[in-house]
């Protein structure tokens, strides 16, 4: 069974504001994909989102059977399992498709862990909402900065 491990944020500055992705595709210790999109404005939960059905749908295309889902939306995760519902009814839609997207792997997992063990999708999603706001980037990788390394919890 092909396993992959996906590392998803959305940033939004201001909410709504200038908006970007970030997804980081893993299989094992190899990283398979990196995604950095702007969204235009967006709210944060937006981005969120589409970061999540971004990565599913990576996922889907490089063939997985299983995935593990990180994300440090607290939110988005419990609404995903159920404990909490969708209310505001602009989210509704993406909240379906990411569901739909699930349905569609073998084996799932959604789980929230801290903004620092997701610093490299926090990255990409940063890069993105840089590039809506037309300004160069002063941001350092973190794959490039000393500090934990980037990896499942």
């Amino acid at each position: 069974m092909k396993r992959l491990t996906l590392f998803v944020d959305g940033a939004a500055r201001g909410n709504p504001g200038p908006a970007g992705i970030g997804v980081v595709v893993q299989e094992g210790d190899t990283l398979l994909k990196e995604i950095g999109d702007p969204l235009g404005i967006a709210t944060n939960n937006v981005a969120e989102y589409t970061a999540l059905i971004r990565a599913l749908e990576a996922a889907r295309d490089l063939g997985a059977d299983a995935v593990s889902v990180f994300t440090d939306s607290e939110l988005m995760e419990r609404q995903l399992l159920g404990i909490y519902r969708v209310r505001t009814p602009h989210l509704l839609p993406l909240y379906e498709r990411a569901l739909e997207l699930l349905r569609g792997f073998r084996e799932t997992s959604v789980i929230h862990i801290p903004r620092e063990k997701n610093r490299h999708a926090d990255y990409l999603s940063n890069l993105g909402a840089d590039r809506v706001e037309g300004r160069k980037t002063a941001r350092k990788d973190p794959r490039r900065s000393p500090g934990p390394k980037v990896e499942e919890p």
